[in-house]
């Protein structure tokens, strides 16, 4: 077991209180704001938990501008470098996914059915226990006894047959017939909020919600009205207590284009995004992506130049007003910037492509994604 840091120990002591409210809200036989008290407190206990492992590890989690602490977006991002802690791309989807829920019922609300409630309860709860044995070299199981953990009549199902049915239903609540439309507009803020599995950074608004329910009424399939959740899937193994669940993106998926709006409907893909705001698609600064990779703003520009970033269409968008030009980068930008920094040798790169760039002439880049960027800019 890892002797903790005083204020590691307090914020890890603030996780597990909010998990086991988290697991007592879930098995209690009262309804009444149940699935509100698990959201929120599954919520807190990973945000505790995470900077936990953030302050053990000797990482900053306290923003520099305001002098409080680091929000949970940013936790998981600095989670996902941290070497001790190394959340994959899944587990973070997991995480974002969970906020998302919580968002939407902590604001405003939405209807979370049980079986995808249940399914994400074990989720969290398995991968709270693989990132307090990372952290901490600690079990879920040695504060928590099994019989508290969630508990289910049935058995989970895959992510994408709940989703499924889930859509169906809303279908059906859609009908001219029917006089539940607030009801099928807050299970549409449920799905949509799923999207944070694979797509960071998602805010459920009112234009999506109307996207969406424009698509149902027209008798689309889910695969088209939904589909950044088409990679979707649950890794399930054990039974009862015992059982674990992962929510993971499938790497044989589908892809997705995105398509702008005037593109004619009869001749996109199938599964197409309708882009109706490039602005909100390409919405990150330069200096944004800088601090949101804790990175200086010379050595994000030295990394986008190595990744070829500005000379990708979907990575980066220039917004012309006037005069004044202001380029701006998506969330594909972003991700591509974080897994080189987490597999590639930064300051390699820095040498390469930032120091001493103006005070003499730069030599060619002998680093292996050089090559491709320069191919890609002469063709």
């Amino acid at each position: 077991m890892v002797d903790m840091r005083a204020t590691a120990k307090t914020l890890h002591g603030k996780a597990l209180s909010s998990m086991r409210t988290a697991m007592t809200a879930f098995n209690s036989p009262h309804d009444d704001g149940r699935a509100t008290v698990v959201l929120l407190h599954l919520q807190h206990a990973f945000e505790m938990l995470l900077k936990a492992a953030l302050v053990q590890g000797g990482a900053k989690v306290f923003d520099k501008k305001s002098g409080r602490s680091i929000g949970f977006e940013a936790a998981i991002n600095q989670s996902c470098q941290l070497v001790t802690l190394k959340l994959t791309q899944d587990e973070a989807g997991t995480l974002r996914a969970i906020d998302a829920l919580r968002d939407d019922e902590q604001h405003w609300f939405n209807d979370v059915t049980e079986g995808l409630l249940y399914l994400h309860a074990r989720a969290a709860v398995t991968l709270f226990d693989e990132v307090l044995f990372r952290a901490f070299e600690q079990r879920l199981a040695d504060h928590l006894p099994n019989r508290v953990l969630p508990v289910s009549t049935e058995a989970p199902q895959d992510i994408l047959a709940l989703v499924d049915s889930e859509y169906a239903n809303i279908a059906e609540l859609l009908k001219p017939s029917r006089r539940v439309r607030g009801e099928a507009r807050a299970k549409i803020r449920t799905l949509l909020a799923l999207e944070a599995h694979v797509a960071e950074d998602t805010k459920v608004s009112d234009s999506d919600v109307n996207r969406v329910e424009k698509g149902i009424k027209a008798g689309k399939a889910r695969q088209q009205v939904f589909p950044k959740l088409n990679p979707l899937s649950a890794e399930i193994s054990g039974t009862g207590l015992t059982v674990k669940v992962k929510i993971v993106k499938q790497a044989d998926a589908l892809p997705v284009r995105l398509v702008r709006d005037g593109d004619d409907d009869e001749i996109v893909d199938a599964a197409a995004v309708r882009e109706v705001d490039l602005q909100k698609k390409f919405h990150w600064s330069p200096f944004d992506l800088a601090d949101k990779l804790s990175i200086s703003r010379p050595r994000a520009t030295a990394l986008r130049e190595h990744l070829g970033i500005d000379d990708d269409p979907n990575c980066r968008h220039t917004f012309e007003f006037g005069s004044q030009r202001h380029p701006r980068y998506s969330d594909n930008a972003l991700t591509r910037m974080r897994q080189a920094m987490a597999n590639q040798d930064i300051d390699a790169i820095w040498k390469s492509h930032g120091s001493g760039r103006r005070s003499k002439p730069r030599p060619p880049c002998s680093l292996p994604d050089c090559a491709a960027s320069t191919r890609h800019k002469a063709s």
